[in-house]
């Protein structure tokens, strides 16, 4: 086992350098070496009352798979990940630990947190690549009971893992042909390998969870019919897949994208592998209005699809973008130029239709409000172009409202988001339960994940008693 290792700094990771990987679509982290992940592993205090655990919202027990992996012993750290987390892969890749398990690290206190991320990354990837060397997971005792799961989702995938562990029957209805979700059409290959996504999902069809492609729940099939069909509780995980846009004269111009349409167009319809012939503008000038991660996954595969300038249209300063601190920098590395405290007023077309700019006003930051967040004030007179051949739109997204229109009972909020019992997950429809992106409008995978695992845990207490 190695010695305590005191750095304050993380182990660094090696990545693509800036200007090679802003071209190309492999993956930008290259993840640790043994010895790396050993080395970093080994800065972990263990502490006793474990607070890493408190901001995990699937309950990853951090200090014992740590443990494992200072000691070497990468395929049992990897088990004790799969006990609670069913898509350790993905979360290691795409979860904001530094605003989760990693800003409650005791050692961040004085110095960087333990990288618990990249150790999570590392023991998943290990474990894939010694596949055979794995236990086989044993299916769970069948207890007869069907549960339907819409989504195939980060929440509905980890509903059903959990589900199927315990023995129950589930079903995940999908409406497009490839499972996956945001993590397929949404998150892009740089970021998160295709292939890992598609591993992942294998792993949850070994332990018994089926899958049904193309199954629009709503059209095909609504949910009265899938309960009348035998199943006695339906998971709605069906995610926030439609586009808000700005309302602003020219979003119907050639050349305007929801950051939705343009990254499925890019990830499922893959655009961005050669010998698909999918269509997608091949832009010289590529501005990108919003702040949060959807916006530089759309910034930054607008670079890596040939264009020449792109930019981050932000009505906002530097501390108020959402996006991870991650993404911004690796965003900045790769040559993307933030326009922040710029709010666009209009899109600019010829008379063929397509776009030639967007106007922008300058913003200041007025007064706090109550929540202390300060808003942003126009300045008269400061409107100018920018100059750009496609705009995409990622400002936000909300549920699509073809579930909740076609089930009688089925509450949601004024935003389009189903209500549910915070404690169970439960809508207001008597064994349907509901979590991720439907619930909360667009948030974050791992935050699906855990509603998914809740969710489980409800349903599962729910059946027990009826």
């Amino acid at each position: 086992m190695s010695k305590p290792n005191m750095q304050l700094t993380k182990t660094p990771v090696t990545e693509q350098e800036p200007l090679v990987r802003a071209r190309n679509f492999k993956e930008v982290c290259l993840g640790y070496t043994e010895e790396e992940a050993i080395n970093e592993a080994s800065r972990c205090l263990n502490c006793k009352n474990r607070p890493c655990m408190t901001g995990c919202p699937v309950s990853v027990r951090i200090p014992e798979f740590i443990e494992k992996v200072r000691e070497g012993r990468f395929l049992e750290a990897y088990e004790i990940i799969k006990s609670t987390n069913n898509l350790p892969a993905i979360s290691g890749r795409v979860c904001p630990q530094e605003r989760q398990c990693e800003s409650k690290c005791v050692r961040g206190i004085k110095g960087e947190p333990v990288a618990i991320g990249r150790l999570e990354r590392f023991v998943a990837d290990y474990a894939m690549a010694h596949a055979d060397e794995l236990k086989e997971p044993a299916a769970a005792e069948p207890n007869g009971k069907k549960v339907a799961v819409i989504g195939a989702g980060p929440a509905g995938l980890s509903c059903a893992g959990d589900l199927a562990k315990l023995g129950y029957k589930v079903t995940v209805f999908e409406a497009f042909h490839t499972a996956g979700g945001v993590l397929s059409y949404g998150i892009p290959e740089f970021r998160l390998p295709k292939a890992i996504v598609q591993k992942e999902i294998e792993g949850l069809k070994n332990v018994g969870v089926e899958i049904m492609t193309n199954m629009v729940i709503g059209k095909v099939l609504s949910i009265d019919e899938i309960i009348e069909d035998g199943y006695e509780a339906v998971f709605v995980g069906s995610g926030a897949g439609l586009p808000r846009f700005m309302g602003i004269e020219g979003e119907a111009l050639v050349g305007v994208y929801s950051a939705n349409e343009y990254l499925t167009r890019i990830n499922l319809m893959k655009a961005f592998m050669d010998g698909y012939d999918t269509p997608i503008m091949r832009s010289k000038a590529v501005a990108v209005v919003g702040g949060g991660n959807v916006a530089m996954d759309a910034a930054r595969s607008a670079m890596r699809l040939g264009a020449e300038k792109v930019y981050i249209v932000y009505r906002r300063s530097a501390d108020e973008l959402p996006a991870r601190r991650e993404e911004v920098h690796h965003a900045k590395e790769e040559g993307i130029e933030f326009r922040l405290l710029n709010n666009p007023t209009r899109i600019l077309g010829d008379e063929k239709g397509n776009v030639t700019g967007i106007e922008v006003i300058e913003m200041q930051l007025g007064e706090p409000d109550q929540s202390g967040r300060r808003s942003p004030v126009p300045v008269e007179g400061s409107e100018h172009i920018i100059d750009v051949d496609t705009v995409i739109i990622a400002i936000g997204t909300s549920p699509n409202p073809l579930i909740r229109s076609t089930t009688p009972g089925l509450e949601a909020n004024k935003r389009g988001c189903l209500v549910v019992d915070e404690e169970t997950n439960q809508t207001t429809q008597h064994g349907v339960y509901a979590g991720g992106d439907a619930v909360t409008g667009a948030a974050t995978v791992i935050l699906a994940m855990g509603a998914g695992k809740k969710a489980a845990a409800s349903i599962d207490e729910y059946l027990k008693n009826k």
